[in-house]
């Protein structure tokens, strides 16, 4: 019976470190893609929100193709498709080789998959701040830029946080796709390890607990934030109680 516990040392000997660096890959994965797929999802949502038939038009076709393809098949076209198309551009120009790394093109892939599902969240976000708040703003002379980043988008990322957490649980899984374009996430190196030790279940148990660790601290993560979130509602409710009952 094989030595588990030296199948995971760090070293020569053991797979631990090269589990390691493959989590550690993932995380910087997932943390790269957010802020990309938040933005390019919040622009989608505005889009949709335009006064523009055309810019109407283009924010609900991108959500609908984003969401409506396979993860995986996003990630092929974004890849291989993305680099010819990048090469052929440098071609009239110049015959350099273009090479696109497998990191950049998981990040583009998964991140425009992320801003088609976060561009929905944040469409039922803005739906639920009354036309009030514009309005309000509007009266006491506030640009709508300046409406916008002060009144608006406080309430919208509180009320959009639900939504894009589950989205962020979702991406730390979609990241064990990328393994299948040669980067050494997490799921790639286990299948390395079971390749060379032919321990499948003990090596996918192990991936299994680290994909479930990193779960659970985002979650804690979460509960955090929206603990933090909603901090002025509960100082707010605390005096109106004071008063009422003063």
């Amino acid at each position: 019976m094989p030595d588990f516990l030296m199948l995971l040392a760090i070293g020569p000997t053991g797979w631990g470190d090269e589990l390691l660096r493959g989590a550690w890959l993932t995380i910087r994965l997932a943390l790269t893609t957010l802020p990309v797929g938040l933005a390019l999802g919040f622009l989608v949502a505005l889009a949709k929100r335009s006064r523009s038939r055309l810019l109407r038009g283009c924010g609900e076709g991108f959500s609908t193709i984003f969401r409506g393809l396979p993860e995986l098949l996003t990630l092929f076209l974004v890849f291989y498709g993305g680099q010819f198309l990048l090469q052929a551009l440098v071609h009239l120009v110049s015959g350099v080789e273009v090479h696109v790394s497998a990191f950049f093109a998981a990040v583009v892939a998964l991140g425009l998959v992320f801003a088609a599902y976060a561009s929905e969240v944040f469409a039922a976000a803005f739906n639920g701040i009354p036309i009030g708040q514009w309005e309000a703003a509007a009266a006491i002379g506030l640009h709508r830029w300046h409406t916008m980043r002060h009144v608006i988008l406080p309430q919208l990322l509180r009320l959009a946080l639900p939504g894009l957490a589950n989205l962020w649980l979702l991406l730390l899984k979609d990241t064990a796709l990328v393994s299948v374009i040669a980067l050494d996430d997490l799921l790639r190196m286990t299948y390395n390890a079971v390749g060379h030790t032919s321990q499948p279940f003990f090596f996918y148990l192990v991936a299994c607990l680290i994909y479930l660790a990193m779960s659970l601290v985002s979650s804690s993560g979460i509960v955090w934030i929206e603990r933090w979130s909603v901090r002025g509602e509960r100082g707010a409710a605390t005096s109106a109680a004071r008063r009422a009952s003063a």
